[in-house]
């Protein structure tokens, strides 16, 4: 019975690995968010925290299965049996053994985590580290590097950490409104965003690619949809993405000339140097603001996006526009996709968005604002070239 017991065991030993390993290489080949697919130093020492983890849970869920079938194979009632079987109570060997043996299971598995949270937690940060400010936000993402004075959303560019000098990047979370969490789960764990307060967390990717990842704390009715991409860049190309972006847009002159849009002639009439905004002239609208015209180009569109309030919200570099609501536009199409992951970046799907946000992503802040079709189009094709 003991050699019996023993094969039980060690089958069902191996039904565990080979299903937790069946399990790992299935997530990593069909999802990427897979935990067991780490691209990252952290990453790689929690997956092979869960892979610890959940072997240990198997050797303890196959020794209990394995004794409970012994048990009930070996001590089922028999034909003819009618006395109760012997009673064992006070037995010091098995109190000795369902107390010892968790103990033991239980400070293995608190001592496999302390170590990986110490490691992971009191990283050092190298010189050459990019600092990355992220801001959690219903329901975007809000990248900011200090260092370059770049701020971008919902997809964050990083340079690859692999190399003669690794470059990790370090990162600073808060939140704007109510409690979010960052998680790329092929390159780092979660990391909660509160507000009124600062956590941190860092990442070192050592391939290139696309990564993604979203909110994984329940934030609201559009959680689902704040999802987040993390491209990892060579360090060439990361530069070339930072000098893009440090670019600003400016203002855009119409094809022709208007005569709102016309310099003054000069100072022969003394009502020329009224301000615009003067009591004289607070009545004429044409005084403060271009006239916008009929036509579709990005001329009159950016005249309705700055004389709306598009730019109470949103900044674009360069120009009036300088709201903090909202997501910084100063090189929207350089983003592949539209709120938080929401919609693919096409003219169509950004002129759908602009009509009405709760297309896409219901419950989303950003409000309709029920402007006409002329004016969602001019709107587009101003977008259109932030580049």
């Amino acid at each position: 019975m003991r050699i019996r017991l023993n094969s039980t065991l060690a089958v069902t030993r191996l039904i565990a690995a080979v299903a937790i390993g069946s399990a790992s290489v299935s997530a990593r080949a069909l999802s990427p968010t897979s935990t067991f697919s780490p691209h990252a130093t952290s990453a790689s020492q929690l997956t092979s925290l869960s892979v610890f983890v959940l072997v240990i849970a198997g050797l303890i869920f196959g020794g209990v299965s394995s004794l409970l079938v012994y048990a009930l194979v070996r001590f089922k009632r028999r034909p003819g049996d009618v006395n109760e079987p012997p009673q064992v109570f006070g037995s010091t060997q098995i109190e000795l053994s369902w107390t010892i043996i968790p103990t033991i299971i239980i400070v293995i598995l608190f001592l496999g985590t302390a170590r990986v949270l110490f490691s992971v937690q009191d990283a050092p940060k190298p010189a050459t580290a990019v600092n990355l400010v992220v801001i959690g936000h219903q329901f975007w993402w809000e990248f900011r590097y200090p260092d370059y004075n770049v701020v971008t959303a919902n997809e964050l560019h990083i340079p690859v950490a692999k190399g003669a000098v690794p470059r990790p990047t370090f990162m600073k979370l808060t939140s704007a409104d109510v409690m979010h969490s960052f998680w790329v789960p092929e390159l780092a764990g979660k990391t909660d965003l509160l507000p009124n307060r600062v956590n941190e967390m860092w990442m070192d990717p050592q391939e290139p690619g696309l990564y993604v990842g979203q909110c994984a704390q329940f934030c609201g009715i559009q959680h689902a949809k704040m999802l987040l991409r993390v491209y990892v860049d060579s360090e060439d190309d990361f530069k070339r993405w930072i000098a893009a972006q440090q670019k600003a847009q400016a203002e855009i002159a119409p094809a022709t000339p208007t005569p709102s849009s016309r310099p003054n002639a000069g100072n022969q009439n003394p009502a020329s140097r009224i301000p615009p905004n003067s009591p004289a002239t607070r009545g004429d609208v044409s005084s403060r603001s271009p006239e916008i015209g009929s036509g579709i180009n990005a001329h009159y569109g950016q005249l309705v996006f700055e004389q709306q309030a598009c730019i109470s919200c949103h900044t674009v570099a360069g120009t009036v526009a300088n709201g903090r609501y909202g997501p910084d536009l100063t090189h929207l199409m350089s983003r592949t996709t539209l709120g938080a992951g929401a919609a693919e970046n096409t003219p169509a799907n950004l002129n759908a968005w602009i009509a009405d946000p709760n297309t896409f992503k219901p419950g989303t802040l950003m409000p309709a604002m029920h402007l006409t079709g002329r004016q969602n189009a001019q709107i587009t094709a101003y977008l259109l070239t932030l580049k």
